[in-house]
C-alpha cells in the first residue's frame, strides 16, 4: 500500500446553520488519479461539504487531511495554493473583461524592471492560446465573455481550474450547461487529469454519467454520509434508493389530463435579431404539457422569453382564447395569466439577501396590497407558507435567507413565487436543471397536477428523457427555426435528436 493512499481525508466534519444541521460527521476518501463522484438529494449536504473544503465555509467540526497532513483551508486562496480548485454550478465570471483576463485574473504574468511592473498582456494571450489547445477548447483570448454563451463560460471555468495545476478539482454539475458534444470533450480532459494522478470530486445527478465516469461513489442524504461504493457495484436504481431512502419505481408519475381547447395560437412568430427565432408557430391547449427540445443555441429560451414580453416581436401574432394579444411586458403577460421560470435562477430569479418567503411573495404582491399601501401581512404569510410546504421545500423557516438554501430548494421558491399568481399558461425554462431525483419527482408531480387543473404548461427541457416522459407533445427547434413537433405516443430520442440536428 502506498504512504498515503488518499490524496484527500475529510474527516467527521460537521457544520451547522441557524436551525439546520447541514453536515453530521461526514467522512469522506479521495484516492488520486480517481474520479470521485458526490450524490445526493439537493440539501443533502454535498456542495456544504465542498465549500469547507474549498474554505468558503469554516467546518464547525472535524479535520482534513491533505496527503497525510492536517490542514486548515480558512479561504478559497489557500485552497488554491494547496492545489484545490473548485468549478461552482453557479458561474461568476467578470462579463465585461476578455476571456484571457477571467482566465489569469489575480495572477495576470508582468514584464518590467525591478518595482516598474507592466501586465505581459503577450504571454498572457499566448498562455492562454496553449492552455485551450491542451483541452482542445475553441476560444479566442480576446472575446469579451458577457457575449459567450453559458456553456463556454463552463469551458472557461474547466479550464481555470486546470491552470492551477491542481492535485484536487472539484467539479459541481459542470455539465449542466453543455451540449452533448461539450460533455464528451469535458470527459476527455476529465480522462487526461485522471491519468496526470489529478483527483476528481465529481457532483452530479445525472446518473447514466456517474456511472460512466465515476471510480467511486459516495451518496449522501440531510447532512449524513449513507457510503462509499465502486462505480461498478452501482445501478441507477441503487443509486436512487440509498439517495431518497426508498424506492423510486417510476420516474415520471401517472398522468390522466387529457388536453382540452386550444388555448394559446402562435402564428409565425419573428424575432428582429438576425440569429434568433424565425417563423415559429404552434398551438397550446388547456391542460397540455408541451415540451419544447433542442440543442444548445436553438432558442428555445429566447422563444418563450418573447411570449413573456422580455424580448421584441418582430412580424407574428400570438392569441389567447381566440382574441389576439399584444404581450409587450411582463406586467402585460402577467396580466393574460403567463408566468415564467427562467433558467438561471441566480442570475434572473432569486433575490439572494432577501428572504424565503419575500422572494416567493414578490410576483404577487399586488393581491396582498390594502388601502393606503399597507399589505395584508397575515394573508400573505398563510400562502406562502402553504405553497413552500406544498413543494415539500426544505428551509428552517420563510424567513431563512434564500441564499442559504440548496439550489433545488431555490427553484422550488421559484416555482411557488409563479403557482401565487395562478396562472393560466406556465413557462418553464429547464425547471429541473441542478435538481437531484427526488425532488424532480415532486416538481414533475405538481406539473401534472397542474395540467389536471387546466392550467397550460411550456417546458423547455435539455433531458431527454424528461421531454419523452413528461410531454404531451414535443416542439423541436433548430437554430431558431420549428423543425417539428412530435406526439408523445411517436416521441423517441433518436427523432427528437435527428430533428434537433435538422438545419
Amino acid at each position: 500500500m502506498p504512504q498515503n493512499e488518499y490524496v484527500l481525508e475529510m474527516n467527521n466534519i460537521v457544520k451547522e446553520f441557524p436551525g439546520v444541521k447541514a453536515l453530521n460527521q461526514v467522512t469522506l476518501q479521495v484516492r488520486p488519479g480517481s474520479v470521485h463522484a458526490l450524490m445526493g438529494e439537493n440539501g443533502a449536504g454535498k456542495s456544504t461539504l465542498m465549500k469547507c473544503l474549498f474554505g468558503i465555509y469554516s467546518p464547525d467540526g472535524g479535520e482534513i487531511i491533505l496527503e497525510g497532513k492536517p490542514v486548515v483551508i480558512p479561504n478559497s486562496k489557500i485552497a488554491l495554493s494547496l492545489g484545490i480548485s473548485m468549478i461552482h454550478q453557479e458561474l461568476h465570471p467578470v462579463p465585461y473583461r476578455n476571456v484571457m483576463e477571467n482566465l489569469w485574473l489575480g495572477r495576470f504574468p508582468t514584464r518590467g524592471f525591478g518595482p516598474i511592473q507592466f501586465i505581459d498582456h503577450r504571454k498572457m494571450a499566448q498562455d492562454t492560446r496553449d492552455l485551450f489547445r491542451g483541452l482542445d477548447i475553441d476560444l479566442s483570448p480576446d472575446t469579451m465573455v458577457h457575449s459567450l454563451s453559458v456553456s463556454k463560460v463552463q469551458s472557461l471555468e474547466i479550464a481555470k481550474a486546470v491552470s492551477f495545476q491542481s492535485r484536487i478539482i472539484v467539479m459541481d454539475e459542470p455539465t449542466s450547461s453543455l451540449t452533448d458534444v461539450e460533455v464528451e470533450q469535458l470527459f476527455r480532459i476529465i480522462r487526461g487529469l485522471r491519468e496526470q494522478g489529478v483527483a476528481i470530486i465529481y457532483i452530479s445527478h445525472k446518473m447514466e454519467e456517474i456511472l460512466r465516469i465515476s471510480d467511486e461513489v459516495t451518496i449522501m442524504r440531510d447532512g449524513n454520509k449513507i457510503g462509499t461504493w465502486p462505480a461498478a457495484d452501482l445501478t441507477t436504481d441503487l443509486i436512487i434508493s440509498k439517495m431518497v431512502g426508498r424506492d423510486l419505481t417510476n420516474r415520471y408519475p401517472e398522468r390522466e389530463h387529457v388536453p382540452g381547447e386550444v388555448l394559446l395560437q402562435v402564428k409565425g412568430l419573428t424575432s428582429p435579431l438576425p440569429k434568433s427565432f424565425k417563423d415559429i408557430s404552434f398551438d397550446l391547449r388547456r391542460g397540455e404539457i408541451l415540451g419544447i427540445g433542442g440543442l444548445v443555441g436553438a432558442q428555445r429560451t429566447e422563444l418563450i422569453e418573447a411570449l413573456f414580453g422580455l424580448r421584441e416581436i418582430e412580424s407574428g401574432s400570438i392569441r389567447m382564447n381566440g382574441q389576439q394579444v399584444q404581450i409587450k411586458s411582463p406586467e402585460v403577460a402577467k396580466k393574460h395569466g403567463m408566468a415564467l421560470l427562467t433558467e438561471e435562477r441566480r442570475v434572473t430569479g432569486i433575490f439572494p439577501v432577501l428572504s424565503v418567503h419575500e422572494n416567493a411573495a414578490i410576483a404577487n404582491i399586488d393581491k396582498y396590497q390594502r388601502p393606503y399601501l399597507l399589505l395584508n401581512e397575515k394573508k400573505k404569510r398563510v400562502d406562502v407558507d402553504a405553497m413552500v410546504e406544498k413543494l415539500r421545500t426544505k428551509t428552517p423557516s420563510t424567513k431563512e435567507l434564500i441564499m442559504n438554501l440548496s439550489g433545488g430548494n431555490q427553484q422550488k421558491v421559484l416555482l411557488a413565487r409563479w403557482l401565487l399568481t395562478e396562472p393560466e399558461i406556465l413557462l418553464l425554462d429547464e425547471p429541473t436543471r441542478g435538481i437531484d431525483v427526488g425532488a424532480k419527482y415532486e416538481i414533475y408531480s405538481i406539473i401534472v397536477e397542474l395540467a389536471k387543473q387546466g392550467k397550460s404548461i411550456i417546458m423547455i427541457s435539455s433531458e431527454m428523457p424528461e421531454l419523452i416522459g413528461m410531454s404531451d407533445r414535443i416542439l423541436v427547434m433548430c437554430e431558431g427555426k420549428l423543425t417539428g413537433i412530435v406526439d408523445r405516443e411517436q416521441a423517441s430520442e433518436e427523432e427528437i435528436m435527428r430533428l434537433a440536428a435538422q438545419h
